[in-house]
């Protein structure tokens, strides 16, 4: 099992119920998780401590290095904890026949107030070796900017 922890954290000038219900629905979820160069797919979505969803991610030019497929990861997420307006806790696995993409990550989003808006912090623990620090904060941090760009 991995240790590695990666972290981002961005101010979004929204309210934390704002943040929190863009995690919950599926319709909003797919607009803003998804990384530069990515689009999502959601299927099977259920938001309550112990459902979740599986999520495609695929490459918008078709020539990415997926962890699924040639051009895709796919992710299986489930709510571990859901604290209205405050903190979300996710663990996801992705499908992949590589053993450096395997494994249980749990990511946990704090929602904290602040002057100008909510600080999203989003940290991902157990991150499966083949995903670089480097790589990893890069797509976070695209998402929290897609994220900020819906809501604000």
């Amino acid at each position: 099992m991995s240790t590695e922890i990666h972290s981002a954290s961005r101010t979004i000038l929204a309210t934390p119920r704002a943040v929190f219900r863009a995690h919950v629905d599926p319709e909003v979820l797919v607009k803003w998780r998804a990384p530069e160069g990515m689009h999502a797919r959601i299927s099977e979505f259920s938001a309550h401590a112990g459902g979740g969803y599986r999520m495609e991610l695929r490459y918008a030019d078709g020539k990415g290095l997926g962890k699924s497929t040639a051009n895709s990861d796919i992710v299986r997420v489930r709510f571990a904890e859901l604290t209205p307006d405050e903190r979300i806790v996710e663990t996801a696995e992705f499908e992949s026949d590589d053993p450096a993409n395997a494994g249980l990550m749990t990511i946990t989003t704090t929602l904290t107030p602040v002057t100008d808006g909510t600080k999203v912090t989003v940290t991902a623990e157990n991150v499966p070796a083949g995903i670089s620090e480097a790589d990893h904060r890069k797509g976070m941090e695209s998402s929290l900017r897609n994220l900020a760009l819906l809501l604000e």
